[in-house]
């Protein structure tokens, strides 16, 4: 190679984010020899068509990726290599979740392992069923940990569970098969709940239980989960809920139908024309004819107009064969729940009603 075409390890390192002394570690271990190596002096000089690989290397260490295993990825073809990334990750992310209940389980014994409370104790299946639909509602957004929270409140009679991500707004009220031994609230990391959720739904009983800075999932025979919770205080949704207002129109629709629709849809936005001939479902300009559905309707003649990913996961996540839409205006939330079970509710929240979305 000309010596136009090389750089001193000092200049790479600068090009490749790598210390020289990294640089000289990768060489000895054959995964980034340089170009050329002066005979006379020792000095190691890199071409500039390994800058890209020497990047891809450092990026890889930056993920914590054994040697081995970025030898492997940098050798490999595309389609390898991204499989081997997601292993790495997926192995990361389940490290990570054992870590986190093993500590969980020490800092309890540290503690004295005093059991908490009783929270309230539920039919496995049911509670992972609700959990997966109300978490449907949560997101994750840099600062804002709550909106990737689970909110429960428990007394003696029932559990409700509610989560929000500004957009949509569920909750759903399960019936205890033990209840609580007090009143209960607080908000739970929704991704410790999720890792949790296919344990949970293999438990035919799961008591759950107040924790120093979460709460426990207790199984018999299983193992028991530890779930965060989180410092922020959840948004008074009971007096939201109470201050929608009045219903102006309901629809109740096949479920099917509205879903089959709306996957078929090929707007990131959808417009809902209720009236007394149905709901017809359309992108949001005014000139497609869009698709009718039959629909019970009562109330005034309405239209509404939605992001797709937020109302497609809020029909979707309803129980039963039909749903209803209960509708108060073009800018008002709209309640969409079961049209005969309605202990799962969520909010969906508009878009503005204007003709250049």
């Amino acid at each position: 190679m000309p010596n136009s075409e090389l750089m001193p390890i000092g200049v790479f390192a600068q090009r490749s984010g790598l210390t020289p002394s990294a640089l000289r570690f990768y060489a000895d271990s054959g995964l980034l020899p340089p170009a050329e190596v002066d005979p006379a002096s020792g000095y190691r000089y890199y071409g500039a068509a390994q800058v890209a690989r020497a990047t891809a290397l450092r990026q890889l260490r930056e993920i914590a990726m054994p040697l081995p295993a970025v030898e492997a990825v940098l050798d490999a073809g595309a389609d390898d290599a991204v499989r081997l990334l997601d292993e790495h990750v997926a192995k990361i992310v389940d490290d990570a979740a054992t870590a986190r209940q093993k500590a969980a389980v020490i800092k309890s014994a540290l503690g004295g392992d005093v059991p908490g409370l009783l929270i309230a104790m539920l039919k496995g299946p049911v509670l992972a069923d609700a959990v997966e639909q109300v978490l449907s509602a949560t997101a994750h957004e840099p600062g804002m940990a709550l909106i990737a929270g689970l909110h429960i409140e428990a007394d003696h009679e029932a559990v409700a569970l509610t989560a929000t991500d500004r957009y949509r707004l569920s909750t759903r009220t399960l019936v205890p098969a033990r209840a609580a031994q007090q009143t209960w609230v607080g908000t739970v990391d929704g991704d410790d709940l999720r890792a949790a959720v296919a344990t949970v739904r293999r438990s035919a009983l799961v008591r759950i239980e107040t924790a120093p800075h979460g709460i426990w999932l207790r199984m018999p025979e299983r193992e028991d989960w530890h779930c965060r919770l989180l410092s922020e205080d959840f948004p008074d949704h009971r007096l939201m809920l109470a201050s929608l207002g009045e219903i102006s129109t309901r629809a109740m629709v096949p479920k099917d139908l509205l879903l089959r629709a709306l996957e078929e849809h090929p707007g990131e936005r959808v417009a809902l024309h209720v009236s007394d001939q149905g709901v017809n479902l359309r992108p949001s300009n005014d000139e497609d004819p869009g698709v009718q559905l039959p629909a019970t309707v009562t109330g005034g003649a309405l239209q509404i107009r939605f992001e797709m990913t937020t109302l497609y996961p809020a029909v979707s996540t309803a129980i039963g064969p039909d749903v209803l839409l209960d509708l108060r205006g073009h800018d008002k939330p709209v309640t969409i729940r079961s049209a005969d079970r309605g202990d799962l509710t969520t909010l969906a929240m508009p878009v503005k009603f204007d003709h250049s979305a």
